[in-house]
């Protein structure tokens, strides 16, 4: 099982973010929770300040096309094997620059993936 980052974390527990991170976290993946307020959902801590991440597997986003933008430089920096746009954050610009730099792109549902075990075959 790979590196996962999840782009947008809360801390909130009805949010999607929050849920996908807990069953990654339960299914025994790496996760970095990347978000905006600091916290940890399980033992992952949520990385605020953007810090570099080695071996990135696949990134799931969570966080809005226009607040997407100032991730952009980040996400590229990551490296990632595959860019989930969970739904809601579908983003053609993004998906372009994505596709430009050898990063896979899928659209579906993170936490669906996520309970029927697929995630992997990502």
């Amino acid at each position: 099982m790979g590196k996962v980052v999840v782009i947008g974390a809360s801390l909130h527990p009805l949010r999607y973010s929050y849920q996908a991170v807990k069953n990654l976290l339960e299914r025994g993946y790496d996760v970095v929770p990347v978000g905006i307020r600091n916290g940890q959902i399980g033992n992952a801590v949520i990385n605020t300040e953007r810090a570099p991440i080695e071996d990135v597997d696949i990134i799931l986003l969570y966080i809005s096309k226009e607040k997407q933008i100032e991730y952009y430089d980040y996400i590229l920096q990551l490296k990632p094997g595959v860019l989930l746009f969970n739904p809601g954050t579908e983003n053609p610009e993004l998906d372009k620059i994505c596709s430009e730099h050898g990063i896979e792109v899928i659209y579906d549902c993170a936490l669906i993936l996520i309970e029927s075990d697929e995630l992997n075959s990502t």
